[in-house]
This record gives structure tokens, C-alpha cells and sequence, in this order.
């Protein structure tokens, strides 16, 4: 069986996480792992889920060096660098290069069972391994493009760290894989090298790793709200 210190040593490796250790003495005796003939790197492998789908202000320990500036938020810093690793997770993610209708509209054909691919609009059906489409052919589903923004951007994000300090990040650069359809809210994002400019973070693939995870507790919420939400901020729009 793996010890908690080549579990935090595994975690610290790979995710570039330093684990707090009562998170992972509580991970520890509640995952069963005690029990015999469980593979170390089976357990590692858990213990990196969990603590990716943990929130970070109850599973990292801290330093200095891993947290944002309490001040980071501060419009009259011209400039800083965020040396880094400093882990974050994602509180809200907002492509802020389509417009509000159009999201709404990409929503509402999800709704309706459909979703664009190119310029056309595709039925989307759920098919099991061994089921066929109308043609004999496996139907694909393209309901993973929801947003009607793959490929677009750029995107505003609310990061917070392990001790709950928040900014804002702004996508200056096109990141793989940053996206409303593919970053849930909870999930973990590593910044090192980044740098901050009138309180924001100016994300770039330089500087942003994508480490994956979820907050099944935020993220099911923010999902159910996103058009209504949507739907006040054209009305705003529309008002002003």
C-alpha cells in the first residue's frame, strides 16, 4: 500500500499539487485504501481525482509562493509576475467573444436535441456501441459543441486559489481545450509566469496548464443557470 508520502510525493510530481496533510489522511481513511492487495498506483491515481475534484481551499496546503497577491486585484499595479506554480480553480467562465443571443440560441438547440457542425444544424441522438443510424451508418454526436464557440473565445474566467483570494483572468491568447464546453466550473488550472496587468491575469498557453477536475457542487448549479443568466444580460443590453 502506498504511504501518505508517496501519495503527496505522486500528486506534488504529477500535478505540480502540494496536498494538505489532513486532506489526505482524511482521503486515506475514507477511500478504503487501508484494505489489502489495492495497487499503489491505483490509490495515487484516486487520490489525483479526488483532490481534482476537491476544492482547494480544503485540500492544498498553503505557502506564499502558491497563493495569488492578496492585492492582486489592485487597477493602480501597472504591472507584476506571478512566478509560480500557483494552483486555481475555476468559479466562472464567460466567452466574452460571441455574442449573448448567440448563446442562448446554441443553448436552446441543445434543448431542441441539436447542434451545429459547420455552417449546418445536425439532429444529435443518443446510440449505444451497437447501435446504428438511419443510414446503417454509427451516428455521431456533436452535442460536446454546445455553445456554438468551439474555437472561440477569448474567455474571461473567476480563479480562485487555496487560501480564496479571487481575480479575473483574461484569455489574451487562444488556449487548447479553454472553453465552456470543456472547463467545468471547479476545475483546475496551474498559472506560472503569468502575468498581471491593472488586476487582471492575462492568460496564455505560456503560462496556463489545464489539470483538469470539477466541482460537481458548482458546477451542476452554474450549468442550469447559464441561460437564464444569459437572458438578464440581454435584457440589460437591451434596456440601456
Amino acid at each position: 500500500m502506498a504511504s501518505a508520502e508517496q501519495i503527496a510525493a505522486q500528486i506534488q510530481n504529477k500535478k505540480s499539487l502540494a496536498v494538505s496533510s489532513t486532506w489526505l489522511n482524511n482521503f486515506l481513511s475514507t477511500s478504503g485504501s487501508a484494505q489489502r492487495n489495492i495497487p499503489a498506483s491505483a490509490i495515487i491515481n484516486t487520490a489525483i481525482f479526488r483532490v481534482l475534484a476537491s476544492d482547494f481551499r480544503e485540500s492544498l496546503s498553503t505557502t506564499p509562493a502558491s497563493l495569488l497577491p492578496v492585492d492582486i486585484h489592485d487597477p493602480n499595479v501597472q504591472e507584476r509576475r506571478l512566478v509560480g506554480p500557483i494552483p486555481v480553480q475555476v468559479l466562472d467562465i464567460e466567452d466574452i467573444g460571441t455574442s449573448l443571443w448567440s448563446q442562448v440560441e446554441a443553448i436552446e438547440r441543445v434543448e431542441r436535441g441539436e447542434a451545429v457542425r459547420g455552417r449546418e444544424i445536425v439532429r444529435t441522438v443518443n446510440v449505444g456501441d451497437d447501435n446504428e443510424g438511419e443510414n446503417g451508418q454509427s451516428s455521431s454526436n456533436f452535442a460536446g459543441n454546445t455553445s456554438g464557440s468551439r474555437g472561440a473565445g477569448p474567455h474571461r474566467l473567476i480563479l480562485q486559489d487555496a487560501a480564496g483570494t479571487k481575480t479575473v483572468g483574461i484569455e489574451m491568447q487562444a488556449i487548447e481545450d479553454l472553453s465552456i464546453e470543456k472547463v467545468p466550473i471547479g476545475g483546475k488550472i496551474l498559472l506560472h509566469n503569468a502575468t498581471v496587468a491593472r488586476g487582471m491575469v492575462l492568460l496564455d498557453p505560456q503560462c496556463v496548464s489545464l489539470l483538469g477536475g470539477k466541482i460537481d457542487a458548482l458546477n451542476g448549479p452554474w450549468k442550469e443557470n447559464r441561460k437564464a443568466w444569459l437572458l438578464q444580460r440581454v435584457s440589460q443590453v437591451q434596456n440601456e
